[in-house]
């Protein structure tokens, strides 16, 4: 289960709730728009919509809150990547054209001060990961969702939550998504390496980072083109 299929269930996207370093949670408020709608109360329609979404492969639960919102929480929020990596980045709820043109942010200076080089060196990452994956044996294939579970890990996977919810809003915003989601990969990709280290044998994280690279890299394209560099 993801956002964006959430979304199609429900008939509006879910909207992605805390840090999901610990629980990957997500907020929906179509109990009350469907309960004006009906003149039904809230609480009703929202045990009514949570009793459907409690059977779905992926919901690891839902919580009906007492102004009849539902708090959905995932089981697998790594499905997310698969996604996007499969599916393209349209499928999990991205915009169908490139929304930031490439004249937003300056190429220079190459500093962290400088947010068009955050987002356009965290393309170069991905892509880097991806090249050097093949070197060394990563697969691509053997995806597990569930390995994706680090801190750093599920702090970019709530960042790829945001899109549907993004694409469905009246100001996306996607210049300042796209800085967030550059910023949120540098830190997994130091911190949370997608590449064994040494001598180290390649795991299931690894195939799981490498798709995660994947994503943050299509969903950059998406938003700013196919004139991003893959090297610097």
């Amino acid at each position: 289960m993801t956002p964006a299929l959430l979304g199609r269930l429900l008939g509006a996207p879910p909207a992605p709730r805390g840090s999901w370093e610990r629980e990957a949670a997500l907020v929906s408020t179509v109990p009350l728009q469907t309960a004006a709608r009906r003149g039904m109360p809230a609480r009703e329609v929202a045990e009514e919509i949570a009793g459907r979404l409690r059977g779905e492969d992926g919901v690891a639960g839902v919580e009906i809150g007492p102004n009849g919102f539902l708090t959905i929480l995932l089981s697998r929020p790594g499905e997310i990547v698969r996604e996007i990596t499969e599916g393209g980045p349209r499928a999990a709820g991205a915009p169908a054209m490139p929304p930031v043109p490439p004249r937003t942010w300056p190429d220079f200076p190459r500093t962290w001060d400088n947010p068009g080089f955050a987002v356009r060196y965290a393309h170069v990452r991905a892509a880097a990961v991806r090249r050097w994956a093949r070197d060394l044996g990563v697969p691509y294939e053997g995806f597990r969702p569930e390995a994706l579970d680090g801190p750093h890990d599920r702090a970019v996977l709530r960042l790829l939550a945001e899109l549907p919810g993004r694409t469905a809003g009246r100001e996306p915003a996607w210049a300042a998504y796209a800085e967030r989601l550059a910023l949120a990969y540098h830190d997994a990709h130091e911190r949370a390496p997608a590449l064994p280290k040494g001598d180290r044998p390649v795991e299931d994280v690894h195939t799981a980072r490498l798709r995660l690279a994947g994503a943050v890299q299509d969903v950059l394209i998406a938003l700013l083109g196919p004139e991003l560099l893959e090297r610097m």
